[in-house]
């Protein structure tokens, strides 16, 4: 498994992590469902740093040169991520929990405000 981790500073770029939710809970999560090889992404945010990043999970064998949809993230933030690595996954564990789906995130929550 390989590991791709994004971020971007959202400094003076005109969007907010508000905003970029919105992006998300609107249009930027569909794209991604069909994508070949991947097995999850998450995107993260950090406001005390203003950051809004992204995680995916890649099968071993998955090409991370094929097309992807298109990076609305770097269209609306004005510049590619200040931060893009890619990494061997060690490891991989799912801890105890309820067994139910995972929640859609901050950017689905009524608020889009967190806790």
């Amino acid at each position: 498994m390989k590991a791709t981790i994004v971020w971007w500073d959202l400094a003076g770029s005109g969007q907010t992590i508000d905003s970029l939710r919105v992006y998300l809970r609107d249009e930027g999560v569909e794209p991604w469902t069909e994508v070949p090889g991947m097995r999850l992404k998450f995107w993260i945010s950090d406001p005390a740093t203003d950051r809004w990043g992204a995680v995916m999970l890649w099968d071993s064998d998955a090409d991370l040169t094929a097309p992807m949809p298109p990076n609305r993230a770097t269209e609306l933030i004005g510049r590619p991520p200040a931060v893009r690595m890619v990494s061997d996954v060690e490891a991989v564990v799912e801890g105890a929990h309820s067994g139910g789906p995972l929640e859609g995130g901050l950017a689905y929550d009524a608020a889009g405000k967190a806790p």
